[in-house]
């Protein structure tokens, strides 16, 4: 069973940057869509940032200009570079991965454990 790894996060100040990692400790083949979310203390899990298998992107509102989503094949990693950081994107911080299950209709979802965003104002 393929395992996601978050790394990356930590505490910073308003303004400043970072740069998420998610490892897959294997290759996931047909990936369909990488995701990162995100879950602020009292909130419910959002969200922000997807990159489907065609390279088309989203992004939720409050984070457009500022995150970006993108991947290392090679690497089996998905980053998310977030700059212009706010207070109000402190959060956990998780990376996912949907899959097509090969000869099925069938998706496989991968989560990662999540990595604490700190962001000072």
């Amino acid at each position: 069973q393929v395992q996601l790894m978050e790394s990356g996060g930590g505490l910073v100040q308003a303004g400043g940057s970072l740069r998420l990692s998610c490892a897959a400790s294997g290759s996931i083949p047909s990936i369909n869509g990488m995701y990162w979310h995100r879950q602020a203390p009292g909130k419910q899990r959002e969200l922000v940032a997807r990159l489907s298998r065609d390279g088309s992107t989203y992004y939720e509102d409050s984070v457009k200009g500022r995150f970006i989503i993108s991947r290392d094949n090679a690497k089996n990693t998905v980053y998310l570079q977030m700059s212009s950081l706010k207070a109000e994107d402190t959060a956990i911080y998780y990376c996912s991965v949907v899959s097509q299950k090969v000869g099925t209709s069938a998706e496989l979802d991968y989560w990662g454990h999540g990595t604490q965003v700190t962001v000072s104002s």
